[in-house]
């Protein structure tokens, strides 16, 4: 699995205009699976996420993780992040995960998120999104299960 993760002030996610999802201070999270991964995949991502320390303490440094300020999540599937470049000028996605299973996964992860008691928003897996959001920082970090 991969995912592009944001430290964001707020995050809006519309679908046809109408606001599906919305989140203030917290992580937003781009989620991308791919066709070889599984649960054991999500469970070491949201381990990960879930520890992560970015935000700021009272000096500054980044030692507080989203639970200790009392952040939000947002989780936006995103099989882009499965983009191979190598050849030609249009984007191949062979190495994204089957949609049915990706959003299996997608919402399994939702689901660890949500069982660790945190504010949890999406968007809508396989829909034309838009995102609003602003980025605190900016911090963005890019996490690939096949290197943590």
């Amino acid at each position: 699995m991969r995912a592009l993760i944001q430290r964001v002030n707020y995050t809006q996610v519309h679908v046809n205009g109408e606001v599906v999802g919305s989140i203030g201070t917290g992580l937003c999270v781009f989620l991308g699976v791919g066709e070889d991964d599984g649960t054991a995949q999500a469970d070491k991502l949201w381990s990960k996420i879930s520890r992560m320390r970015i935000f700021p303490d009272n000096q500054g440094k980044t030692n507080l993780s989203m639970q200790d300020v009392g952040g939000e999540l947002m989780v936006i599937s995103q099989f882009t992040l499965y983009a191979d470049c190598k050849k030609g000028n249009r984007p191949s996605f062979t190495q994204a995960g089957d949609p049915h299973k990706a959003n299996d996964l997608y919402q399994y992860f939702i689901g660890l998120a949500t069982q660790a008691g945190l504010d949890v928003a999406t968007g809508v897996f396989g829909a034309d999104m838009k995102v609003r959001l602003e980025n605190d920082g900016p911090f963005t970090i890019w996490l690939d299960t096949d290197y943590l």
